[in-house]
């Protein structure tokens, strides 16, 4: 199963990328939503986690473009924010689940 990982947080998106290479998941991590939408659209994913909160190209949009694209891989949110309206508008934006941070 291959997984991207757009998160802008080195630590936290280190943390996730080797948690899920240790279950033998392959995972890319990218830093920004410009180049997340690049490597989506370069190849193939099983999953895309995105962190709304991260430079270039905001999660929100990079979630709309892929959409626009027609990519159909799961999209997880996994974000700081948690208020009601902002899990609103990620999942009609075409998220597939939305993960708050701890």
């Amino acid at each position: 199963m291959r997984v991207l990982v757009i998160e802008d947080e080195a630590k936290v998106g280190s943390f996730i990328k080797r948690a899920l290479e240790e279950e033998n998941y392959a995972v890319d991590l990218c830093t920004d939503g410009a180049r997340g939408l690049e490597l989506a659209g370069s190849s193939s994913y099983d999953l895309i986690v995105v962190d709304l909160m991260i430079p270039e190209v905001p999660g929100l949009d990079v979630i709309r473009r892929l959409r626009a694209d027609k990519i159909t891989a799961p999209i997880l949110i996994l974000t700081a924010l948690s208020q009601t309206d902002q899990k609103v508008k990620g999942l009609d934006a075409g998220a597939d689940d939305y993960l708050t941070k701890p």
